[in-house]
């Protein structure tokens, strides 16, 4: 009911095609989706994974690595309104992401394989051309009971403007928890991409890097001041999929956690250095 109400907010004619600002659930970091030229644009990923880590964490202290965890993500980005242009300015955008993974046989609280429900809702704005920024609230659940309930309140900030520092696609988040267990938490990155084919929609290969850190015991009540870095390499393939504007994803990662943000995975996690991440992902919008 709420994104059919925002329909009547757009001022302007829309754009052929045009793309929109997402938050990711886990980070609030944002990200720039393909869409077609409507108002309201539904948008569905799912991804397969070798671990779940979160903001340089293991993210499931009830799981081993050895699961798959599968993540499904349904959300929507809807248009308020429009330049002279008929580009978005204004966006009302939100998704809900869960997790889903094979039970260990002492995980008997039903759902026994959900162990992850994050619901992030944001209003996001383009001030200028290539520049996003976004104020948003998230909740983060554990539907079979392995992680309480936390409540968080996160800007973030996204450049793809078209010269030297655009090209960069730097991002910045900052969050913090206000319900749960409480603290600060910061990610500042940089994802350039390079075309593999002439084509308009060929392979893109992207470099990212990114470093976080938790602050005030954002990780535990004795955590203190925590940071990492990951730095990977990433090649999307656009395609077109059930009237879609699709993309598949494969990504490659290594986390590089300090000495206690590492030994606190401990025991169901790894407490190595570097740890490999892998993920295969694919997004549909509308």
């Amino acid at each position: 009911m709420v994104l059919a109400a925002t329909l009547a907010l757009v001022a302007a004619s829309p754009a052929s095609s045009q793309t929109v600002p997402f938050i990711d659930t886990e980070d609030a970091t944002l990200s720039e989706v393909d869409v077609g030229g409507a108002s309201v644009h539904p948008i569905v990923s799912f991804d397969v994974r070798n671990g779940d880590y979160a903001r340089g964490a293991y993210d499931d202290d009830a799981a081993g690595l050895g699961r798959v965890p599968v993540h499904v993500s349904v959300g929507a980005a809807a248009v308020l309104k429009r330049g002279a242009d008929g580009q978005g300015t204004l966006f009302l955008v939100g998704q809900s992401s869960n997790g889903f993974h094979a039970p260990r046989p002492d995980e008997r609280s039903r759902p026994r394989g959900w162990y992850e429900s994050n619901t992030i809702v944001g209003l996001a704005w383009r001030p200028v051309d290539g520049l996003s920024a976004a104020a948003a609230y998230a909740i983060k659940a554990s539907p079979n009971g392995v992680a309480s309930t936390t409540h968080e309140a996160s800007l973030t900030f996204l450049y793809t403007g078209k010269d030297a520092v655009g090209f960069l696609a730097p991002r910045f988040a900052a969050t913090t928890r206000t319900k749960g267990q409480g603290g600060f938490y910061t990610i500042v990155g940089i994802a350039p991409a390079f075309p593999l084919t002439r084509s308009k929609d060929g392979l893109t290969l992207t470099l990212s890097v990114s470093v976080g850190g938790g602050w005030r015991s954002f990780y535990a009540a004795d955590s203190g001041d925590r940071v990492y870095g990951s730095g990977g390499v990433s090649v999307a393939q656009p395609l077109k999929i059930a009237g879609a504007k699709a993309t598949l994803q494969g990504e490659v990662l290594a986390l590089v956690r300090d000495a206690q943000l590492r030994r606190r995975d401990a025991p169901d996690g790894t407490t190595a250095s570097i740890v490999p991440l892998a993920t295969i992902s694919l997004t549909l919008a509308w």
